[in-house]
């Protein structure tokens, strides 16, 4: 028996194992990790009579506030769950009810320089506890993006666009918080879940 071949044998049967380990691990990683924080687009109805998409999982078929922005834009607070870990998420559809395109105003990102140089994002929101006397800004990554939807510049003339913003949760007690997004109404909604 040769101990340099059984050497050259074991290393390779170790190459194969870490190889096969890596590989598994990362098809194991094929989501974002926020595939239950962001809302998922849903098709449109069809023209042909096909029914309407029915609401996401945790919102409900009436909106929690309905806000008039500008230029033709409407916002529809469809929910807003605590999640595990202590956070708030918000989710929406933002749509263009106008005759045109609606350009979205860089004040939707928020006036913060760690927010405002990762690009057009929903950043500026916030939410209040009026019982608690506490605001809430939108949640930031280790790189200092903001927890919600990004990258969204201008919605189509009667198009839809679903968005979402994660922040800190307010205490079990807050029942009623009041949302705010720069250039639209304040509104006050109730914590859905």
């Amino acid at each position: 028996m040769n101990i340099g071949s059984n050497a050259k044998a074991r290393t390779g049967v170790a190459t194969i194992g870490i190889t096969l380990a890596l590989m598994l691990g990362v098809a194991g990683c094929g989501g974002d990790g926020n595939s239950d924080k962001k809302p998922t687009a849903t098709a449109p109805a069809s023209d042909d009579g096909g029914s309407a998409p029915s609401p996401q999982e945790g919102q409900s078929a009436d909106p929690l506030a309905e806000l008039r922005g500008p230029d033709g834009l409407t916002l529809k607070i469809t929910s807003a769950t605590r999640d595990a870990g202590g956070f708030l998420t918000i989710n929406a559809q933002l749509k263009n009810d106008g005759s045109h395109d609606a350009v979205l105003s860089s004040q939707l990102t928020g006036n913060e320089t760690e927010i405002m140089k990762n690009g057009q994002s929903f950043g500026g929101a916030t939410l209040v506890d009026p019982k608690g006397r506490k605001r809430y800004y939108v949640l930031r990554d280790t790189d200092g993006r903001p927890l919600t939807t990004a990258g969204v510049q201008s919605v189509k003339a009667g198009d839809t666009v679903p968005i979402f913003m994660q922040f800190p949760a307010p205490p079990e007690g807050a029942g009623e918080i009041t949302f705010q997004l720069p250039t639209f109404p304040t509104a006050t909604i109730k914590i859905t879940g």
